[in-house]
């Protein structure tokens, strides 16, 4: 009787550890992807203020509604992002943020 509830033990471990594995595996690409996304929706995000700059396109309402929607898609995302900050590129969310910085002193 021991050794069969050491043997499904051990099976159960088993299963366990794989079933963990295959979790984390899932956790990390959704992480990446999330990730992603919001340095997409970042980029974006600049992207139309320097359009809103252009002078054909000044004050253009719909630009303004736009870069408004934006920021709150990108506010939305931000949630997200301090959960999965492991997978983010520190390197490309650094030039983002001299981006927005010089467009900001423009």
């Amino acid at each position: 009787m021991i050794y069969f509830a050491l043997v499904l033990s051990v099976i159960l471990n088993i299963l366990g550890g794989w079933y963990i594995v295959k979790l984390l595996r899932k956790f990390i690409f959704v992480s990446e992807n999330l990730s992603d996304l919001y340095l997409t929706i970042r980029a974006f995000k600049l992207f139309v203020k320097s359009l809103y700059g252009m002078d054909s396109y000044r004050g253009e309402p719909m630009i303004q509604e736009l870069i408004i929607r934006t920021q709150e898609v990108n506010q939305e995302l931000g949630g997200f992002r301090d959960i999965f900050q492991y997978t983010l590129d520190e390197e490309l969310e650094e030039e983002f943020d001299a981006a927005e910085e010089e467009a900001q002193a423009q």
